[in-house]
């Protein structure tokens, strides 16, 4: 095995041009997989099979080895593989249709409707601040939308009349997304109690402002949603992204279309969406196994 991978490094160097840096990482990989092989008491190239290298990757994952990393040291496995392939080293090639650990979809962090409850109650509504923090927090999980979707609205992007809210996305994509009274009511608080006290005599068009009247950041609503995970008492770790995770989660539970909530989060693909059906999935199992008598 050792000499197919100098063999293999030799041909990347030469024929690829591949970096130094490039060739020290393959080196790596491929070394792990070689003690792997050695630790199943593999001692032929012939007798790798798929199932072995799926074992290989589920071995690199469960050592704490994030998926971008497996996703790398599999490409590694495959150019190996096309290149004994290519020298007729080998009769068939083990790697050709794994699947990459990229697509092993993580399924997203949320919090329960509990959770959120306490969380969007937690600001003080007599505070010009804390006011604006309720009705940022309050938008984001009634539309779904994404931080920098939220701190990049401008006045004329929300609808308050008719409720709805217009997202610019990625590559520039426009949606329109409803929200609801509670919403609505947060945001009119903050328009009417806050917004004016951060322009004082100045002008801006963003909808949601700091203190000194300049368009809030991505930064300052994390630190937003931190202080009040904090004040909730939340044990969970939360980010900004949980109550657009938590939108997603809760809607489909209650019985929304996938289709619509893939147009209210803006993804282009279905498959992004269906995710969150496999959350709903595992939150149906759990309560089967807490509640059945015989789980």
């Amino acid at each position: 095995m050792n000499e197919l991978i100098e063999q293999f490094l030799s041909y990347i160097s030469v024929e690829k041009g591949m970096a130094n840096n490039t060739l020290s990482s393959y080196k790596r990989d491929l070394s792990r997989v070689a003690d792997f092989l050695k630790s199943k008491k593999i001692d032929s190239i012939d007798k790798v099979s798929r199932q072995l290298i799926n074992s290989f990757m589920m071995s690199e994952k469960e050592r704490g080895l994030g998926s971008n990393s497996v996703s790398r040291e599999l490409a590694c496995i495959k150019s190996f593989f096309k290149f004994l392939l290519k020298e007729n080293i080998i009769k068939e090639d083990a790697a050709t249709i794994i699947e990459s650990p990229k697509l092993w979809k993580k399924l997203p962090f949320t919090l329960s409707i509990s959770e959120v409850e306490v969380l969007l109650n937690a600001p003080n509504t007599r505070d010009p601040m804390e006011i604006r923090d309720k009705a940022c927090m309050e938008l984001m999980y009634a539309t779904g939308m994404r931080v920098s979707e939220l701190v990049n609205l401008k006045m004329d992007d929300i609808n308050m009349a008719v409720g709805f809210v217009k997202c610019f996305g990625k590559g520039s994509k426009e949606r329109i997304v409803p929200f609801g009274k509670k919403a609505k009511e947060s945001i009119e608080r903050y328009l009417e109690k806050s917004r004016p006290q951060f322009l004082k005599k100045k002008i801006s068009n963003s909808l949601f402002l700091t203190r000194l009247g300049k368009p809030m950041s991505r930064q300052t609503f994390w630190k937003i949603i931190k202080r009040y995970v904090k004040i909730a008492r939340i044990k969970k770790k939360v980010s900004p992204h949980s109550l657009r995770h938590s939108f997603a989660t809760h809607i489909l539970e209650r019985g929304a279309d996938l289709r619509i909530v893939q147009e209210m989060l803006g993804h282009s693909d279905i498959s992004t969406t269906q995710i969150y059906t496999h959350v709903s999935k595992d939150r149906l199992k759990s309560i089967h196994q807490k509640f059945h008598p015989r789980p």
